[in-house]
Order: C-alpha cells, then sequence, then structure tokens
C-alpha cells in the first residue's frame, strides 16, 4: 500500500507530523529504542565514572573532640531553644555513619536537628593493624564512655539520651547496664540481642564462622571480606538489579543522586578491630551470651535486666540483616517500666535513610524524645 493510501484511509488527527507515521515503522521503532538505550547506557558508565565527587554528611556540623578510634560530631542547632537533654547518636562499627545523613530530604539527622533536639554522633574510625586487640570493652566503657563525659562536662548535666543503631544500639545497650547513672533515655534502632531468633542470612553465615581462625590468621577483618559477604546477601539486587533499576532512571535525577549516595555508602566499608569481630561472631552470634546477661566487658557482667531507664526499641519488619524479633526481645529484657517497640514495615535501610522514615518513622520517634527530653 502506497503512502497516500495510507493516509486517504487514517483520520488526519492521527498524524501530526511526518515523524509519526514513521514511528509505525517496526524497524524505525526498534532502531529508536535501540538509540535511547544506548544513550543511557553512556550516560550511566559517565555518572558512574565520576560518582566519587559525591557530598553526603552535610547537615552543618563540628568536630568538638577526636581520638585514634572516634570523631565525636556536634550538629549546629537549627532552632533557637534547643531540648534540655542532648541526644549522642552511636553507630555502628560496619560501614559508615553518614547513611544517618545520607541527603537532606533522606537525613535521620537532620530532621531530629529540625525538631529541636542537640545531636552529637560518633563516627567511628577504621582500626589500623595496631588496633587488632581493641576489644567491646574499649569501645563501650572507654571510647563511649569518653564522649558521654565531655558532652556531660561541655553541656554542665548528668545525663544524656543514647540513640544507638545497629551495632551501635547494641553498644548502647551493653554500656547503659554498666553506667546508667550518666543516662536518662535510651532508643535503640535494630538491635542484634537475641540471636536465636535471627534467621537472616548473615545470622546463619557467622554461627558457621571460625571467628578464632579470623583473628589469629588475618587479625582485623578485612573490609573487602565485610563487603563481599554483605553483597551475597541478596546477590541478583545487589549485583544486577541495582544497575537495571539506574539504567532505566539514568534522566531522574532525584534517582540517580539517591543511587550514587547508597553505593558510596556499601562500598564504604571499613575493617573491624580482631577482637570486637571474634567478641561479636562468638559471644553474640554463637553463644548468644548478651541475651543470656552471661557476657563480661572488662570483668563486669552485662546484665540487661539491669536497664531501667525509658526505652524506645525501633525495628524494621522487613529487616533483612537483623531479624526483627532478635531485636524485639531486648524489650523483654529489660526492666523499664517505661518502654515501647515500634515497627515499621521496611528495610534495616529503609528504616533510618528513606522518604518512608522521614513520613512515617521520624515524627512518631521525635514525638518518644520530645516528651523524655
Amino acid at each position: 500500500m502506497t503512502r497516500e493510501a495510507i493516509m486517504a484511509n487514517v483520520p488526519s488527527s492521527t498524524f501530526s507530523s511526518e515523524v509519526n507515521l514513521n514511528n509505525m515503522d517496526p524497524e524505525f521503532s526498534l532502531r529508536k529504542e535501540y538509540d535511547d538505550l544506548a544513550r543511557k547506557f553512556e550516560k550511566t558508565r559517565t555518572i558512574l565514572h565520576s560518582s566519587g565527587s559525591i557530598e553526603v554528611g552535610i547537615t552543618p556540623h563540628e568536630v568538638v573532640q577526636e581520638s585514634r578510634a572516634y570523631r565525636l560530631i556536634h550538629y549546629r542547632p537549627m532552632l533557637s531553644k534547643t531540648a534540655a537533654t542532648p541526644i549522642l547518636v552511636v553507630y555502628a562499627l560496619i560501614n559508615k555513619s553518614y547513611i544517618l545523613d545520607l541527603q537532606p530530604d533522606k537525613s535521620w539527622i537532620q530532621s531530629l536537628v529540625s525538631q529541636g533536639f542537640d545531636i552529637y554522633l560518633i563516627d567511628w574510625k577504621a582500626p589500623t593493624p595496631y588496633d587488632k586487640y581493641t576489644s567491646f570493652d574499649d569501645y563501650v566503657n572507654v571510647y563511649l564512655d569518653d564522649c558521654i563525659e565531655f558532652i556531660r562536662t561541655k553541656k554542665r548535666i548528668d545525663q544524656v539520651t543514647l540513640h544507638g543503631y545497629c551495632m551501635g544500639a547494641t553498644m548502647s545497650a551493653m554500656y547503659c547496664t554498666l553506667h546508667q547513672e550518666k543516662v536518662k533515655n535510651l532508643a535503640a534502632i535494630a538491635p542484634v540481642i537475641d540471636s536465636s531468633r535471627d534467621t537472616t542470612v548473615l545470622a546463619n553465615f557467622s554461627r558457621h564462622l571460625d571467628a578464632d581462625k579470623v583473628f589469629s590468621t588475618i587479625g582485623n577483618m578485612p573490609k573487602e571480606q565485610l563487603y563481599s559477604c554483605y553483597s551475597a546477601l541478596k546477590p541478583f539486587k545487589q549485583g544486577v538489579n541495582k544497575y537495571i533499576n539506574l539504567v532505566e532512571n539514568i534522566d531522574n535525577d532525584n534517582f540517580v543522586q539517591n543511587f550514587l549516595r547508597v553505593e558510596k555508602w556499601l562500598y564504604d566499608t571499613p575493617d573491624i578491630a580482631g577482637e570486637t569481630f571474634r567478641q561479636w561472631i562468638k559471644d553474640i552470634y554463637q553463644q548468644n551470651l548478651l541475651y543470656k546477661n552471661e557476657m563480661r566487658l572488662g570483668g563486669q557482667v552485662i546484665d540487661l535486666s539491669k536497664i531501667k531507664i525509658p526505652f524506645l526499641n525501633i525495628v524494621a519488619e522487613e529487616d533483612h540483616l537483623v531479624s526483627p524479633e532478635c531485636s524485639a526481645a531486648l524489650n523483654e529484657s529489660v526492666s523499664s517500666t517505661d518502654k515501647r517497640l515500634m515497627r515499621f514495615h521496611t528495610g534495616h535501610v529503609g528504616l533510618i535513610a528513606s522518604s518512608y522514615s522521614q513520613n512515617n518513622v521520624l515524627p512518631k520517634v521525635g514525638q518518644w524524645f520530645r516528651t523524655r527530653s
């Protein structure tokens, strides 16, 4: 059929230009899709190569104390009047703390500061080979305690609020059993407590790991091994699917910026001090000593039932790193009369660095802090 015949049999309103007619050609459409896909691949390649310069942790702050093991960060207030009790955020020893301040619209830290809270954060430094014998006793009874003493002295107060995330929440609970007189409130996010209820791939892997051999052979747990372990939890999503999604959304600037920041955080994994890693695997995952109130730090027993201060436990129902029931067990262990368990339908990272977190989690957490600060 000729071009003229086609035009004669189709309403003129159907074709606004000659391009519309050409679009009816399957070969043309296929070529156009191929060219567009090639453009997206090239744009993706260029963006990934320049991703190292992307900014994270941009909420205004200053380093107020520093040691070989940590930097203590203080965030500048956004309101003229802040809550009376400062909040010390204790991050995990795995990955970097800027996941809590990923970007302005998905920042756990910025949300709390904007709600009028006085926020400090412990930014842990990567251990050197000389730190292989650094243990939980050092992190909890020395480094964490040093930070709390600094805040108490600077603010001329007796107590702070401890607010830990993941391993940082576990360490915060340990601290409260030994130094509760210095803590007014304890708020935990996805703490590892009862490993017998942790059904994640990570927990199962930890139960069969020879931590003594790792320590004696290589000392500190290398970041490369840690990253490989976490990548193996969701191999298709982490190795293939996320890049397919990036290509499909490469023209969406907001999507791309968020992807690059999360990707930077995923790869930015520090080593873990050898002795701390050995305790984490043997005492907590393999023998479940923390939940049994049999774990010792510096000769002292960590008895979770000694915690009597106001307590908030924030749990992700879809957490693939720490099973929600493993975290929720802390509510059973503490003796606090003022205690609450908040459950949210999101994942481990989504709990603290997502639009869902900003809209659903942080308003409730902020209200809990406000009535106790």
